[in-house]
């Protein structure tokens, strides 16, 4: 007798203006099992969850649940039939609570008036069975990226759903908080929840999965068993090339100071003095990494020291120039390029073409903009092609493309090319690999290598503390706003340091930061 799966998805295609976004796709869900979902940056795998979810219609093949063939025209039919899905870009309503965003769609009424306080206990109840650690009553847009991620995570046990879709879910974790999702797929999987997950880090894979699927260029490669692979056999089956983990780097050559923060003190949005008194530098010639757990006011320093905020105290200087109170565009002129956290929120204009975003922050330039005012459009479709193409961003239309339909990662890819190729004096770049694969990963830590090499000053924020351990020179630790401990990278493990992101241990930096 043959097996019956939890859901099956037969011949799959779909197709988009000048793209095959999947071609006769295959994927067998069994019942309890955690399946992988692997490729790279464009290969299809979101679009394929979408389709399970809803949110497109496949032109060939069908879906199976159960072994019945089922019609999914939308998500609210997704929903009855037992599948939900936490997505790589959030579905969350930005000024609605917590609460609010969870029960969306699925509210209890009595006499016309919401019934909030069952739904409140049930959240509270999932939030701390899960470790979640969400409050119900927080404003969406005044809460960090990681805990909007929980919340879509909590959207999705609060409908108990069987069948869960996780589309990048640990992009915007921490590793503790990204250990601590693992248990809770676990958990699921042991209750008899059958889980897709798609993820670029093999590690997590390798660590949670039981099987996995491999897609390349919208097409199916193949199916393998989680104990029988490797990271390098995955890698390779994913980018059809063998991928380096380790980045090769020289000695770093450091020159004159090009950042210097003297005792920045910013707000936050839920609490005062979310950064406090922070004072660091940053020299040409070297990589500085500030690493701790999402949510110690890494967000708010970065917003002050580009500008998107402003700062109560202190003083930013750029190349010796006083930036303290310089509108954005002044900063970016003066040698500031800044790769954002959220590309959605500060990195894009989504319906914007590919195009016009690449040329975004430079569009007023002589090289892109005639006497007249008048954009130079060949000019700017030739810039944007040399950088779709040395980059490989993957786009249906190329550089007339509307961003938003693009997947994540090659969004980030462009927003990378952008910035990069300004020049800048500094790069700050915060979650720079955030859902990229292996291959695109690879390719970012060396451009940053690159800036270092050429003489830049490089400021990166990062939750991946493989990538801070990688690529940095120096390492600076933010918790609760301050920074409590400086580091180098090759004296110092990862679970020393965790110590110290934790708050367990922090050194006494009362002095002004020192360089090694």
């Amino acid at each position: 007798m043959s097996e019956t799966y939890a859901v099956e998805m037969l011949g799959i295609t779909k197709k988009f203006p000048g793209i095959i976004a999947n071609e006769n796709v295959t994927i067998q869900l069994r019942k309890g099992e955690i399946h992988a979902l692997l490729g790279e940056n464009g290969a299809g795998k979101s679009t394929l969850m979408n389709i399970l979810f809803g949110i497109y219609q496949a032109e060939e093949g069908k879906i199976l649940k159960d072994g019945k063939e089922v019609r999914i025209n939308n998500p609210n039919d997704a929903n009855v039939l037992g599948i939900g899905m936490v997505h790589q870009h959030f579905k969350l309503v930005e000024c609605f609570t917590v609460l609010d965003n969870i029960i969306l769609g699925v509210e209890e009424t009595k006499a016309g008036f919401l019934q909030k306080e069952e739904a409140r206990k049930k959240i509270i109840s999932l939030s701390e069975k899960y470790n979640l650690k969400v409050a119900p009553d927080a404003i969406i847009e005044n809460i960090t990226v990681g805990m909007q991620q929980r919340t879509e995570i909590l959207k999705m046990l609060y409908r108990n759903n069987s069948i869960l879709i996780f589309d990048e879910p640990t992009a915007v974790l921490t590793p503790q908080e990204t250990d601590e999702l693992m248990e809770i797929m676990r958990n699921l999987a042991k209750e008899g929840k059958s889980i897709l997950f798609i993820s670029h880090k093999l590690h997590e894979i390798l660590n949670v999965a039981d099987r996995c699927s491999v897609l390349r260029k919208g097409k199916y490669v193949g199916t393998v068993n989680i104990k029988d692979t490797s990271a390098k056999e995955l890698s390779s089956m994913m980018v059809g090339r063998q991928v380096k983990f380790k980045v090769d780097k020289k000695a770093s050559k450091k020159g004159e100071i090009v950042l210097d923060v003297k005792n920045m003190i910013a707000d936050g949005a839920l609490h005062k003095n979310a950064v406090n008194n922070v004072s660091l530098n940053v020299h040409r010639g070297e990589i500085v990494a500030v690493a701790g757990i999402d949510g110690n006011g890494q967000t708010e320093f970065i917003h002050g020291l580009t500008g998107l905020n402003h700062i109560k105290n202190g003083s930013i200087f750029l190349c010796g120039k006083d930036i303290t109170y310089l509108p954005i565009r002044k900063r970016s002129i003066l040698g500031m390029s800044h790769i954002p956290e959220d590309r959605h929120k500060y990195g894009l204009v989504l319906d914007y073409s590919l195009e016009d975003n690449i040329v975004l922050q430079r569009y007023f330039e002589k090289r892109f903009t005639n006497k007249a005012g008048f954009l130079k459009r060949k000019e700017i479709r030739n810039y944007a092609d040399k950088l779709i193409k040395q980059y490989d961003i993957r786009s249906g239309q190329g550089a007339l493309t509307k961003t938003r339909s693009m997947s994540g990662g090659n969004q980030q890819k462009a927003i990378v090319a952008r910035e990069i190729d300004k020049e800048p004096e500094l790069l700050i770049a915060v979650q720079p690999t955030r859902g990229l694969d292996v291959g695109a990963i690879e390719y970012i830590h060396k451009q940053l290598i690159a800036q270092r090499d050429a003489g830049k000053a490089v400021l990166l924020v990062s939750f991946e503390l493989s990538e801070v351990m990688n690529i940095s020179d120096r390492i600076l630790v933010m918790f609760e706003g301050e920074i409590v401990g400086e580091f180098n990278p090759k004296s110092i493990s990862q679970e020393e340091l965790g110590l110290y992101m934790a708050g367990a241990k922090r050194q006494n930096l009362k002095k002004e930061v020192v360089n090694e």
